[in-house]
C-alpha cells in the first residue's frame, strides 16, 4: 500500500494494497522443490503422506536455519534430516540419502557425517531468489507509477521483513531512491498498526477502492446495444436483465463518508418487494452481472407496500465508502421502508 501523509497526521491512500504470495512460505516452497530435485517428487509426496510428523520436524529445522540466513555469512548451514526421512528413503529407494545427494552433483549441497544436509551460503541464497526478486520488481513497478511519484520513505514490516536477505536486497535496490526504514519488531508493526487504527479509524481519510462495485438492475431493452439473450418482459414492457450499474470503479479514490446514490423505479406497477443484489469485479467495464469476472457480494431485501404510484415510484440505493466496510442502504421513498447491508471493503 502507498500512502501520503497529510496535515493533521491523516493518511491518503495513493495506491491500493497489492502484491502476491511472496512471503517466507515462498522460501519453504523452494526448499521443498530442492528436496524433490534431490530425492524425487514421488518420494517427497510419499514421505509427507506417510510420515507427516517427520515432515513437520524437518520444516521446523529448516525454518530455524532460514531465519539465520545472512548474505554476509560464509559458513555453511546444516539442516537436520530426521531419522524417519533417512530410514524411509533407504526403504523406498533402496539407497542412502548420502548417495542421492552426491548423485545430485551440486557442489553447494553436501551431506555431513552428523546426518545433516549441508547448504553452502550460495545454495541458501538461491532459495530466496524467486520471492525476493518478485518483491523488488513489484515495488519498483509501484514507485514508477504516476500516482506514486514523490514517495520518500519505504517501510519494511511483517514477519518476512526480519530476513536479513530481504533487508539487504531491498536496501540495495531502493536506498538511492527512497529512505528504507525497518522498525524494531517488524513482526509486531502490523499488529500495532491495527490497534492504532482501531483506536482512531478516521486516520485513513482517503482509500482506493479494491474492486469495482455496483448493483444488478433492469434497463429498458435496446436492441442496438443489448444481447437478445438478456431480453425479458415485465408489465408489458421489454427490459434488459442483469445490467451491472457501477457505483465506484477499482482504484478510484473514495474519501471517508463519500456516498454514491442511484435512483430506480419498479419494473411492475403492483410490485410490493424487490431484491437488490450487490456485485463486484476486479476490473473495469463490466456490462452485466453474469460477466465472468463479476461476483455477488451481498443483497438487500426491500419492501414496497404502498403501490399508489405504480411504476412512477422512486427507489434509492446508496453506498457509503471510505471505511473498511461499504455500507449499503436502499429506500422506498413512497413508504419510507429501508434495508441495510455491509460489504467488506478491504477483502476481495
Amino acid at each position: 500500500t502507498v500512502h501520503e501523509m497529510e496535515r493533521g497526521e491523516r493518511l491518503k491512500e495513493l495506491h491500493k494494497a497489492s502484491g502476491g504470495a511472496w512471503g517466507s512460505i515462498g522460501v519453504d516452497r523452494e526448499f521443498e522443490a530442492l528436496l524433490s530435485a534431490i530425492f524425487g517428487d514421488d518420494f517427497i509426496d510419499s514421505f509427507k503422506a506417510s510420515k507427516p510428523a517427520g515432515w513437520v520436524d524437518m520444516m521446523i529445522a529448516f525454518e530455524a536455519k532460514k531465519r539465520t540466513a545472512n548474505p554476509k555469512k560464509t559458513s555453511p548451514l546444516n539442516i537436520s534430516l530426521p531419522f524417519a526421512f533417512i530410514e524411509h528413503y533407504s526403504r523406498v529407494k533402496g539407497q542412502s540419502v548420502e548417495y542421492a545427494i552426491k548423485k545430485h552433483s551440486n557442489k553447494d549441497i553436501k551431506w555431513s557425517s552428523q546426518g545433516m544436509l549441508r547448504l553452502a551460503p550460495a545454495a541458501m541464497q538461491q532459495l530466496f531468489v524467486p520471492v525476493v526478486t518478485a518483491i523488488v520488481e513489484h515495488v519498483q513497478g509501484l514507485l514508477d507509477k504516476e500516482d506514486c511519484v514523490g514517495v520518500k520513505y519505504l517501510f519494511l514490516v511483517g514477519g518476512f521483513a526480519e530476513s536479513l536477505v530481504l533487508q539487504a536486497e531491498i536496501r540495495g535496490a531502493f536506498s538511492e531512491r527512497v529512505r528504507v526504514i525497518i522498525p524494531q519488531d517488524t513482526s509486531l508493526a502490523i499488529l500495532r498498526g491495527a490497534v492504532l487504527f482501531g483506536l482512531n479509524p478516521t486516520v485513513v481519510r482517503v482509500r482506493r477502492s479494491a474492486l469495482t462495485y455496483g448493483v444488478g438492475v433492469l434497463n429498458e431493452f435496446d436492441a442496438a446495444q443489448h444481447p437478445h439473450a438478456k431480453l425479458v418482459e415485465k408489465g408489458g414492457q421489454q427490459w434488459c436483465t442483469d445490467v451491472f450499474d457501477t457505483f465506484v470503479v477499482v482504484d478510484q479514490p473514495v474519501a471517508l463518508g463519500d456516498v454514491v446514490t442511484r435512483s430506480y423505479t419498479p419494473a411492475k406497477a403492483n410490485q410490493v418487494s424487490t431484491v437488490i443484489s450487490i456485485f463486484s469485479c476486479e476490473g473495469r467495464g463490466a456490462q452485466f452481472t453474469t460477466d465472468r469476472t463479476v461476483r455477488r457480494c451481498g443483497e438487500l431485501h426491500l419492501d414496497m407496500p404502498d403501490t399508489t404510484g405504480g411504476q412512477q415510484r422512486e427507489l434509492q440505493t446508496s453506498m457509503m465508502f471510505g471505511d473498511t466496510e461499504i455500507k449499503v442502504m436502499a429506500v422506498d421513498l413512497t413508504s419510507g421502508k429501508k434495508a441495510h447491508a455491509t460489504v467488506d471493503f478491504l477483502n476481495k
